[in-house]
């Protein structure tokens, strides 16, 4: 085991896939010359040349075209987007080619990309660099999408990913990416579409994925000294959902809360709501509660993002709602 950051896994899983299958290429805005915007592809192009980490202009339409046409033509593009605040210019390309080709070819095209990135709020962004588009992208059928909260797990999913037939967003957080954890020096893969059980609890499941999993360990820490004894999962994909682990929790806890930092409306967790009332109704102590962001574009003043996304407070009072305490 060797102590990484997020970034490094990345690199790591990108480069293991590049020195294993020579149609695996990464494209992207700085990624070569520069090292990546957050240095997730340090040293890359060192070792693998231009014709494989390719620094392209900004323009995410066109290179998220180029790797599309890659794909359909036997190449393994990863398409790295600076933020996926940027991927709106390229959404056509993703959901109108990529997602569908493979159904509307008759199953005669096969689309192995991955699209990866950061998402979400990272401090004083503000409403165009802080949205989360996980639930846009899992709204896409022929789309999987992947949103790892941890060093340990980014990498074994990447590296699934990239040998997926389909195509893939790959969501990352760049308040992620100095997070450090033990990885084997082996090789590993996760499978996508499987939640993980972080921590075993009897009273609450609580429910969430990527970086807003960090809120859900310090909930769950503070309700442990209070005597709640919290089961905590961990999705790691969006879609697929992991349903069955879910409902399996809930069927042991009786009350679920649902952690997400995209705005209410159309969410993971208003999916994972009404999946639970249809599958799990009569295990439920109490309505399903979700603590989402509030609906409204983040602001810039660091005082209304913390008024405006999930925390720690609003987890346990959801929680203790849910409760009845």
């Amino acid at each position: 085991m060797v102590e990484k950051q997020f970034r490094e896994v990345i690199r790591d899983a990108m480069s293991e896939e590049m020195r294993r299958d020579p149609k695996v290429f990464l494209m992207g805005e700085e990624v070569g010359q520069y090292n990546g915007a957050y240095k997730a592809s340090q040293g890359m192009l060192d070792e693998f040349g231009p014709e494989r980490v390719l620094d392209t202009p900004i323009s995410e339409l066109g290179f998220a075209g180029l790797g599309v046409g890659a794909a359909m033509n036997g190449l393994r593009p990863i398409i790295e987007f600076m933020t996926f605040n940027f991927s709106l210019v390229a959404i056509d390309q993703i959901i109108n080619s990529a997602a569908k080709l493979r159904s509307m070819s008759g199953g005669q095209f096969d689309i192995p990309i991955v699209f990866r990135g950061p998402t979400g709020n990272a401090g004083q962004l503000a409403a165009q660099h802080s949205q989360n588009f996980e639930n846009w992208y899992a709204n896409t059928p022929g789309l999987k999408v992947v949103v790892p909260s941890n060093p340990y797990d980014a990498k074994g999913l990447l590296k699934s990913s990239i040998r997926d037939n389909d195509p893939v967003i790959f969501m990352e957080s760049e308040l992620m990416y100095g997070d450090r954890a033990m990885i084997p020096e082996d090789e590993y893969l996760l499978p996508i579409g499987v939640a993980d059980i972080k921590k075993e609890g009897n009273d609450v499941t609580l429910v969430s994925f990527g970086k807003t999993m960090k809120i859900v360990y310090e909930a769950a820490t503070q309700l442990e000294k209070e005597g709640i004894s919290a089961e905590v999962i961990d999705l790691r994909t969006v879609r697929p959902i992991d349903y069955e682990t879910i409902v399996n929790s809930v069927k042991k806890t009786n009350r679920l809360v649902v952690i997400e930092e995209a705005w209410p409306l159309s969410s993971i967790s208003t999916e994972i709501s009404h999946h639970i009332q249809k599958e799990a109704f009569d295990y439920l102590d109490a309505p399903v509660k979700r603590v989402n962001a509030m609906d409204v574009p983040l602001a810039y003043a660091p005082t209304l993002v913390e008024a405006s996304l999930p925390n720690v407070k609003r987890t346990l009072e959801a929680v203790k709602s849910v409760l009845y305490l």
